[in-house]
């Protein structure tokens, strides 16, 4: 592969596109800018430039990782969210943008301490608290290698003083109240596991993605054990599979939650679960 940029993009592009991946023609942009240590959105202002030597030899392993299908967010070890990047690898759950649904309905509401159980890269709670002034939170989560990542993360947006992390199995290791809960858990069942892309069955942590046999099992520990750690009025999110509005809520409402509403993600399909303590 030789020439201009854009001959590369298009070689790249139809390269992906020849393997069936979805998406072929951005993660051709991505691995090129990222190859030429470029922004992705300048690539358009440079394509008939020549394409140095080295960032060739740089594009092959990067395209070659691709065609196995790994993540371009594990290839370039970042993923953008909510206008923030995050670090990423395999052993946390790459944020998603319908993810960004539960970040946009707890800033609607005011918050100052808020619980984000497991939290993986900690791209929620540092999200939360960058934008929520004077907020302060914690983040839980049972994979040491899972909390690494936070805590980098967390340097990388200097938000040390507002954010601690502990390795907890839900609300194990959580101490104090909260008037925000947060949670993104693993929520597939495990029939629906065989149906996955391979980016996501082959490259992210499987504790991340299903908790067992019906995908509720997450859900039901955390309306088990919520009652001391939300405060009087306080609210709890939770991201669901786009089927499991009904008995998640249900589950929350028989501990003597109110519900609030379901949210639809930008798709339109149900995305996170609002409820209120009583106060």
């Amino acid at each position: 592969m030789s020439g201009t940029i854009a001959l590369a993009l298009q070689a790249v592009t139809t390269e992906l596109t020849n393997a069936g991946i979805d998406g072929a023609a951005g993660d051709a942009r991505h691995l090129l800018a990222h190859a030429l240590e470029i922004p992705a959105d300048r690539l358009t202002l440079m394509l008939q430039e020549p394409v140095p030597a080295i960032a060739l030899r740089k594009l092959d392993p990067l395209v070659s990782a691709r065609l196995e299908r790994k993540p371009v967010s594990h290839i370039l070890g970042r993923r953008e969210f909510w206008g923030r990047v995050f670090k990423v690898t395999p052993d946390v759950l790459d944020p998603r943008p319908e993810t960004e649904t539960l970040i946009d309905i707890a800033l609607k509401r005011g918050f100052t301490k808020v619980l984000d159980l497991g939290t993986g890269s900690g791209c929620i709670l540092l999200t939360l608290l960058a934008e929520q002034a004077g907020s302060s939170g914690m983040g839980v989560d049972v994979s040491p290698e899972a909390l690494k990542i936070a805590v980098e993360n967390r340097a990388a947006l200097g938000l040390e003083r507002q954010a601690i992390f502990a390795e907890s199995d839900w609300f194990t290791r959580a101490a104090g109240s909260f008037d925000l809960i947060v949670a993104n858990p693993p929520y597939i069942s495990m029939p629906e596991m065989a149906t996955l892309a391979p980016e996501v069955l082959r490259w992210e942590p499987m504790a991340a993605l299903t908790p067992g046999l019906s995908g509720l099992e997450a859900y039901e520990d955390i309306a088990a054990g919520i009652g001391p750690f939300l405060t009087a009025r306080g609210r709890i999110l939770l991201e669901i599979g786009p089927t499991q509005a009904q008995l998640v809520s249900d589950m929350f409402v028989s501990r003597g939650l109110t519900l609030i509403a379901v949210h639809p993600d930008m798709d339109g399909r149900d995305r996170v679960v609002e409820l209120q303590k009583a106060g």
